[in-house]
């Protein structure tokens, strides 16, 4: 028996192009991001009978990161398609991305007809099952249309269960273009109860709640997995509610990550400022923690690394929650792990603890972080224009947030533009921070980051925010952005330098050496211009009390627009010179980003 009604679609036969659709609807899919390709035709045309939304955009790797985006911001399955060989190669990127970041989405693509396999066909060179695997948790070519509503229940599964992730189906194009035998059909777990995610044992949380008990300067760190279960809606709201509810009756205080930053609901334990403000306590003479509770995130390069910089390494306990074991331990020794799901343990944590828990929290020391997390800027006193007559990046930058309208959503992407914007991100009272750059580094994500989130949430304010070398990437998708009249805002921050670039060369190399191999960019690069014909609203600024007019007066219209927002490259951000990691120690050689490692020392 059909787990669901097939739509016949008028005057035609049902194909599997079709059967895919109507299977991804019924699992609750409402937009597919990606770019056309003929052999997808049935399939986007079962998408229109069906009624599901298609969103193309202008090149494949936004598609697929379009999808990640929406995954961040809506519980609706995220769904892209790129077409064979040559959309697939082009979308590889995103599904690195995903893969890197844990975004569970599923790329439908296409291939030569089955016959024609190793027959130097149309777009055939590559077999795309093999050279997805690396990229994703599960990758496999359809070759029977009657199997799909089994295969895609099976594979939006894999996305979204343990570590989510990324995974894909291939469906040759006489798969999609044939007619279906309705008698055949495979429909597997299609119509199968919804799965709950892992929830923790019960000794686990009162491991945690006796460790939470002794603890006198505790905090908790959430990362992107804090905002799961997915599926559910209510479950989401329930859980980040549950564990404001716990912070605030436990007298612990909220860091978000740089990754992904959520400041919704609002809570007095929530800090404005990121993880990196723990950095910040040996500088102002304040004790570290004792206790750190890291929720739905991961160790590694967002948490400082090894280098014991954000998590204490002596005279602290550190609690690891996370949906996927295998990464608990991974970087940093756990007193202890637990398998789950981030918000169903702020659920029972917050039970457990309940009206009589006894804390030893030092509340003086939580309100000296708290207050720590949203302290003026060194830079605040320095000059709005730097010695070369034009802007100083921090000042500009903080102009253009303190414009915002509340409740944005703000995507980071570059290097030290997103630096300068993540610093000052709070005082728009966003709704949401995400870095774009993610795990890999990947300059260029913040365009297809901004379209899915604009379209899972048309409610809020985009605000995407480029350097302008990760601008030059894909700023072809204002277009895209004006063709669905939607509610982006890009801001480049054009300083004409791939700015850490550049100053990481300076802090290595010295001011003295002129030559900066590859790090400059055009001076004469009008974003604006380019952004005016592509049809958005735009504006060039170069003098501070231009700024916060103009920014609100483009936000507050409807539709796409574009800000040239011009900056000096100096002052370098600290961030640069963080991960720089200069040394004046000659026993160690500098490798910019990573831990600087000891010289080899030969006895000649």
């Amino acid at each position: 028996m059909p787990s669901f009604a097939l739509h016949q679609p008028p005057g035609r036969e049902l194909t599997g192009g079709d059967i895919l659709a109507q299977s991804l609807k019924h699992l609750g899919v409402e937009v597919i991001f990606g770019l056309h390709g003929g052999h997808l035709d049935a399939f986007l045309m079962g998408c229109e009978a069906i009624g599901i939304r298609l969103v193309d955009t202008r090149h494949e790797t936004v598609a697929v990161q379009a999808a990640e985006g929406y995954s961040r911001a809506s519980t609706k399955p995220a769904v892209s398609f790129v077409t064979a060989n040559s959309g697939f190669s082009n979308g590889l990127p995103g599904l690195a991305t995903a893969y890197g970041d844990r975004s569970p989405i599923l790329c439908i693509t296409s291939s030569p007809p089955i016959r024609d396999t190793e027959n130097n066909s149309l777009q055939g060179s590559i077999d795309q099952v093999v050279a997805a695997r690396p990229f994703t948790k599960f990758a496999h070519r359809v070759v029977a249309a009657e199997e799909t509503p089994r295969l895609v229940s099976h594979a939006l599964r894999v996305a979204q269960s343990g570590a989510p992730g990324p995974v894909l189906l291939d469906f040759p194009i006489d798969i999609l273009f044939s007619p279906v035998h309705s008698k055949l059909i495979s429909w597997g777990s299609i119509a199968s109860p919804r799965s709950f995610p892992p929830a923790p044992h019960e000794a686990a949380i009162e491991a945690a709640a006796e460790l939470l008990a002794q603890a006198e300067r505790p905090a908790i760190i959430t990362g992107t997995g804090a905002r799961s279960p997915p599926g559910d809606h209510r479950l989401l709201i329930l859980a980040r509610k549950d564990l404001i509810k716990f912070a605030e009756s436990c007298n612990v205080p909220i860091f978000n990550t740089s990754k992904f930053a959520s400041y919704s609901p609002q809570s007095r334990m929530l800090a404005n400022g990121t993880a990196g403000t723990l950095a910040k306590l040996p500088f102002v003479q304040l004790a570290r923690p004792d206790l750190i509770i890291l929720l739905g995130t991961r160790t590694g390069m967002f948490l400082g690394g090894r280098s014991s910089a954000i998590i204490p390494e002596e005279n602290c306990k550190l609690i690891h929650i996370d949906c996927d074991g295998s990464d608990i331990g991974r970087t940093l020794p756990v007193d202890l792990g637990i398998v789950s799901d981030a918000g169903t343990f702020a659920s029972a944590l917050s039970k457990k603890v309940g009206e009589s828990f006894q804390s030893s929290v030092d509340r003086s020391w939580v309100r000296a972080v708290l207050d720590l997390a949203s302290a003026e800027s060194p830079f605040e006193k320095e000059a709005e224009e730097t010695s070369s007559g034009r802007l100083h990046p921090y000042h500009a930058v903080k102009n253009v947030i303190s414009a915002l309208e509340p409740g944005s959503i703000i995507v980071l992407d570059g290097g030290e533009a997103s630096a300068w914007v993540g610093d000052n991100a709070w005082r728009s009272k966003p709704s949401l921070v995400m870095t774009a750059t993610g795990y890999l580094g990947f300059l260029g994500n913040g365009f297809g980051y901004s379209l899915g989130l604009a379209i899972a949430a048309p409610e809020r304010k985009v605000v995407n925010v480029q350097g302008d070398g990760s601008a030059g990437f894909h700023l072809m998708e204002l277009d895209t952005y004006k063709r669905f009249n939607l509610n982006i805002m890009t801001v480049v921050v054009n300083n004409f330098q791939w700015g850490m670039s550049i100053n990481g060369q300076d802090l290595v190399y010295g001011t003295e050496h002129p030559a900066r191999p590859v790090s400059s960019l055009s001076s004469g690069t009008e974003y604006d211009v380019v952004a005016t014909g592509l049809q958005n609203a735009a504006a060039k600024l170069a003098r501070i009390t231009d700024i916060q007019s103009t920014v609100s007066k483009l936000q507050s219209q409807p539709g796409p627009s574009c800000i040239n927002l011009l900056v000096d490259h100096k002052p370098v951000h600290p961030i640069t010179t963080a991960m720089v990691g200069l040394t004046d120690d000659p026993n160690y050689v500098v490798v910019p980003y990573y831990d600087n490692i000891p010289r080899a020392h030969y006895k000649i």
